[in-house]
């Protein structure tokens, strides 16, 4: 799907892509926006044909490396830049391809997101703010920067009600690894989509197809996504102290299972070494004749058992 927004007199009008081609002349010097929303081959092709705009390859999209995440030529300004998506406990960062060429944004994605819709809701309510593609551009990302610090307060607010839950004694220890590691993994998401945002507002700052007053705009960004990185840290040092108490509490239930091994070992050592002595068949065994041998024999089990309880009691090891 392809829709085109166009500025008209100051109003906001939306087109899809053969409605536009086919009144292309009268729309064509009016044109903001190309959204382009899991466009085909062909839609991909026509929008490069009319708008003389070169995508990049869906390899190049995924790469990670700054030069292919961002470039510049006399031509244009091309991005691809990773969007969070959060779908329930799916987390990962989709590549959204942005294409600024003369004040026209194209845009490519195969996937709706939140962004773009507030996007649209705004250029539709406020159309006069948007005077070209590079507005749309920078509204876009600040919209995005936004919702990242969203994500991450609720990410925060999360890991103190885990560490409450810890404190209270309120959860199981694999229960709250398995808190530990969605965290992680959210967070780990986050991270690399600001750090992404980082590299390329640094990128952009540095272009002269920009007007100052957009990159004023992007200053500020950049401030709030340094920001977040070090909010994000934050939270990874908050969860490995977390992880830290679960494992120490791990270690200190697994130091007393062991321990009451250790104290049943030591009770049943001294009887066992008294009933393997008397269990011996000798043909002479001075104590076999003995009347009461039996019960002297069950006596001495006994106190052998009592007397390392005892010991241990009077030690504070039991």
């Amino acid at each position: 799907m392809v829709k085109i927004y166009t500025n008209i007199n100051s109003r906001l009008k939306i087109f899809e892509l053969e409605e536009y081609l086919a009144n292309i002349e009268e729309f064509e010097s009016d044109v903001l926006w190309v959204d382009m929303i899991n466009p085909s081959g062909e839609d991909i092709n026509t929008v490069a044909k009319e708008f003389e705009i070169e995508f990049p390859s869906k390899q190049e999209t995924e790469e990670i490396e700054i030069s292919s995440r961002f470039w510049e030529s006399d031509k244009d300004i091309t991005i691809n830049s990773y969007f969070l998506i959060v779908d329930g406990e799916a987390v990962y960062n989709e590549t959204v391809t942005f294409i600024l060429q003369n004040n026209l944004l194209v845009t490519m994605r195969y996937r709706e997101l939140k962004v773009f819709n507030e996007c649209v809701k705004k250029l539709v309510s406020s159309p006069s703010i948007f005077r070209d593609g590079s507005y749309i551009l920078s509204y876009i990302f600040e919209t995005r920067i936004d919702l990242d610090a969203d994500i991450i307060e609720g990410l925060s607010r999360n890991i103190s009600g885990l560490r409450k839950k810890l404190s209270a004694n309120d959860i199981d220890n694999e229960d709250i690894l398995d808190y530990i590691y969605h965290y992680e993994n959210l967070n780990t998401n986050i991270r690399d989509s600001l750090i992404d945002k980082q590299r390329i507002i640094s990128a952009l700052l540095k272009s002269h197809k920009l007007a100052e007053i957009i990159k004023n705009n992007f200053r500020i960004m950049i401030k709030d996504v340094n920001s977040l990185i070090d909010y994000a840290k934050y939270n990874f040092d908050r969860m490995d102290y977390i992880q830290n108490i679960v494992l120490g509490f791990v270690n200190i239930e697994q130091n007393k299972v062991i321990k009451i091994f250790t104290v049943v070992n030591v009770i049943f050592l001294p009887p066992t070494l008294v009933a393997s002595i008397y269990g011996m068949n000798f043909k002479h065994f001075p104590e076999l004749g003995l009347k009461y041998g039996y019960g002297l024999s069950w006596v001495l089990m006994i106190v052998s058992a009592i007397l390392p309880v005892l010991i241990f009691r009077k030690k504070r090891w039991l």
